[in-house]
């Protein structure tokens, strides 16, 4: 167990969080780029005639472009791979000589390789892992610039879970002084005392000139902004160095404004670089202080305060737009998930895109940051429908033993500075039994999969999970000892027989809640959470009757494509959100669990034969048949509730059934108003209703922004099927048609159906349960745009732009 971390862990901390992570003048790199799918015998070479090819911007992601396919993989929702280049002429000022040249991909699914004016640069295998290369060697100053791009995803079924191929994120272009602040270069330490807080920024600054060994004076100014712009703290240094050198600033804060949950507050932080009295290079972030406790006992608290992590998983796609996700998409999804009381996100199973962390930042949200999936062997991928049939076995493993160290070190040290992240996950799932890792425990116990229960004496013994978690753990503290490093073990009857769990310092357990208490009694040192839970109940409350449990994170809050069933399907559907990012009936139920403010919902379900009882799958309408017998299901945490229709009575008021966690009537269907009214110690603090709605009579669209700007270029319009009264029609499927103007896009449209089969981008589609989204983005900010949606009987809408 670490020094840093024992069963009581403090943590005090300042967070600095970069646009784009970088430093230098950056200029983002993604419009207009050349593409080509297929691949090409020397494609990157500095002369090639690319004019036919097809014009993308970035971030781009050609599989979810491409044809859903049942010869194709359930794992990435039977969406293509492939290999593909990228090409785009760079001019480079002539008066930029004299200065570094960098280019920043911030993801590039996968095993991408970067050529300029036809010289390779270097080959970077992770698809989720930030990148940089010097291109100022090789540049044409004054000149015509060659740049080209090979992305390799033709071993397409390497995940278990929808990946995309492409550039799908951003890319920048970097001018730098010779002597600038490093990439990732800055990192912290705090210290809490009282009403103040003490301050330590290490700030790494690089000496590129060509006659090194030669030392340069520098100047380096600090200087601390609160949210009103009023200076706080400021430092100035000076230092001589040759090539390379660190420098720490203390200041100390008096009061300091603590970013937390209901009030993230984030002060500006600007670090300025001078050579010979010029500023050469000047780095703003964003600053979060807070103190973070873990507890074996007690759990989990954030400024003194304890809380339960009230998580979701998530992947980084979003349906029709795959994994080339816009910032705009992230945060209406993000503060969807934090409206029913979601505080905690995991990044299941690899880094995201700086986006996420800014919006989590931003808004409040706590953050497990997460590596890898799979080590040095790989897991199972299915192949033909989610454990169906035989699996694959291409994947990651291939070049981690080369590249973890590596990838790892960079996810610390480009997302340290996050106030939103919490935890460093090193691995999810790696002890699943028998895939690969084996131990002969299992005999012991009976655990393995379905036809490999038991000691697989072929395969890799368990114990080397130990070895390599180690390995990891190390890398991690070199960059960052603010924060625990974690993992999700999926085996820990088998893991607690290795030093796996042992050099963690928190332990996330998935789906084995039957070991929270015998092992919180065996190794009253551990510090647990649940890393990955079921939504029912009873995983709920083995968070909240037991102390020591810090929380736990949903499997899964968004719908994602990928780890498909059987053909025909998208991928998994177990979310809180829908692909379009709407609220499930499922998510108010964990609204009422997990929210503070009084709140109350109502959902309905014909009663048939078959009937399996209440549940949290409702359907929000008030529409049957005469004679139908329904159950109405309100989720609440309020005392109790009672039932209206057209005014009148008809569900007594009727006290919070603790057992299954809502409240319940039967009745006979009548059309009219459905209401509930729900009380705390008689009084009304919540209300729901449902009306029944006529036919579908018009189309309502509205759009997330009035107006585009250079920072939100991409509109979202949620559109309505409605009745003649305005009110949604939950059972419509009206095929609609959409228009935009030339200087708009359509990049997608999504109803969060599970169907393969259906055209996300194409102009046409059908709105399911009446709702159907729309993303647009602007290409020219200087004119209006129009959409204009049409459908068969409706009168024609326009959303202007």
């Amino acid at each position: 167990m670490s020094r840093y971390f024992t069963s009581v862990i403090v943590l005090l901390s300042l967070s600095l969080s970069l646009v784009a992570q970088g430093f230098g003048e950056r200029h983002l790199l993604n419009d207009n780029w050349s593409f080509h799918l297929g691949d090409l015998k020397y494609g990157g070479r500095e002369f090639l005639d690319h004019s036919d090819w097809r014009k993308v911007d970035l971030p781009h992601d050609w599989s979810v472009e491409g044809t859903a396919s049942q010869e194709l993989y359930s794992c990435t929702g039977y969406l293509p791979g492939g290999i593909a280049w990228y090409r785009k002429d760079l001019d480079i000022p002539a008066d930029r000589k004299g200065q570094k040249v960098y280019v920043y991909f911030e993801g590039v699914y996968n095993n991408s390789e970067v050529f300029i004016n036809g010289k390779w640069l270097g080959i970077r295998p992770n698809g989720y892992i930030s990148f940089m290369y010097d291109l100022t060697p090789y540049i044409n100053f004054g000149g015509r610039n060659a740049m080209a791009v090979r992305v390799d995803h033709s071993k397409e079924a390497d995940s278990r879970w929808y990946t995309g191929s492409g550039i799908y994120r951003d890319v920048y272009l970097v001018y730098a002084d010779q002597v600038h602040i490093d990439q990732w270069g800055i990192s912290y330490s705090a210290e809490v005392e009282g009403d103040s807080a003490i301050i330590n920024v290490e700030t790494e600054i690089v000496n590129s000139n060509k006659e090194q060994g030669v030392e340069t004076s520098v100047g380096l100014s600090q200087e601390l902004f609160d949210e009103s712009g009023d200076r706080v703290s400021d430092a100035f240094s000076k230092l001589s160095f040759s090539k390379k050198v660190r420098i720490a600033h203390n200041f100390e804060i008096e009061n300091p404004k603590l970013w937390s949950l209901d009030s993230p507050y984030l002060y500006t932080w600007k670090t300025s670089l001078y050579d010979n009295g010029k500023i050469v290079d000047i780095v703003e972030t964003k600053i979060g202080i807070r103190k973070l406790t873990f507890d074996a006992d007690k759990g989990f608290a954030l400024n003194d305060k304890p809380m339960k992590f009230k998580g979701v998983c998530i992947h980084h796609d979003a349906g029709c737009l795959g994994a080339a996700v816009p910032k705009e998409v992230w945060r209406r999804r993000l503060e969807n998930l934090k409206s029913i009381g979601c505080n905690a996100i995991r990044m299941s199973h690899n880094p995201q895109a700086t986006d996420v962390y800014d919006i989590c930042d931003e808004i409040g949200l706590l953050v497990m940051d997460e590596a890898f999936d799979e080590w040095e062997y790989p897991k199972k991928k299915w192949l033909q429908g989610w454990n169906v049939g035989e699996p694959g076995f291409q994947g990651s493993a291939n070049y981690f033993r080369q590249w973890c160290k590596q990838d790892l070190a960079d996810m610390v040290r480009r997302d340290r500075n996050h106030p939103s992240i919490i935890m460093w996950s090193i691995g999810n799932e790696i002890d699943y039994p028998n895939d690969p890792y084996t131990h002969d425990v299992l005999d012991q116990e009976g655990i393995g999969q379905i036809h490999t229960a038991g000691y697989q004496k072929t395969q890799p013994h368990a114990n080397r999970l130990g070895e390599i978690a180690t390995e990891l753990v190390e890398v991690v503290k070199q960059y960052d000892k603010s924060r625990p490093v974690t993992a999700a073990l999926a085996g820990a009857v088998m893991s607690n027989y290795t030093r796996y769990p042992f050099v963690l310092d928190v332990v996330g357990y998935n789906y084995t809640e039957n070991r929270y208490e015998i092992d919180h009694e065996k190794y009253p040192k551990r510090i647990l959470y649940g890393s990955e839970n079921r939504h029912d109940l009873n995983a709920w409350r083995s968070v909240t009757d037991n102390d020591f449990i810090m929380g736990q994170f949903l499997w899964t809050g968004i719908d994602y494509l990928g780890e498909a069933g059987r053909w025909p399907s998208r991928g998994f559907t177990t979310g809180l959100l829908d692909r379009a990012g709407n609220l499930k009936s499922s998510a108010y139920f964990r609204k009422s669990l997990w929210a503070e403010e009084p709140m109350a919902y109502i959902g309905t379900s014909r009663i048939g034969r078959r009937d399996r009882g209440p549940s949290m799958w409702v359907f929000p309408a008030w529409n049957y048949n005469e004679g139908d017998k329904v159950r109405v299901v309100c989720f609440t945490n309020c005392q109790e509730a009672e039932l209206k229709l057209n005014g009148i009575i008809v569900g007594p008021r009727k006290p919070y059934d603790t057992e299954k966690a809502m409240i319940w009537w039967e009745l006979d269907y009548m059309p009219g108003t459905l209401e509930v009214i729900a009380y705390n110690d008689g009084k009304q603090q919540a209300a729901c209703k449902l009306e029944t709605v006529g036919e579908p009579a018009a189309i309502k669209a509205v759009s997330d922004v009035d107006s585009f700007t250079a920072e939100r270029q991409v509109a979202q319009v949620e559109i309505e099927i409605v009745d003649e009264q305005g009110r949604l029609v939950p059972f419509a499927n009206n095929e609609l048609k959409f228009e935009v103007s030339d200087n708009l896009r359509l990049l997608g449209s999504e109803d969060g159906s599970n169907d393969p089969r259906v055209n996300f981008k194409d102009n046409v589609h059908n709105c399911q349960g009446g709702r159907l989204l729309l993303y647009i983005q602007c290409k020219d900010l200087s004119s209006r745009g129009k959409v204009t949606i049409t459908g068969a009987g409706f009168k024609d809408c326009l959303v202007e732009l």
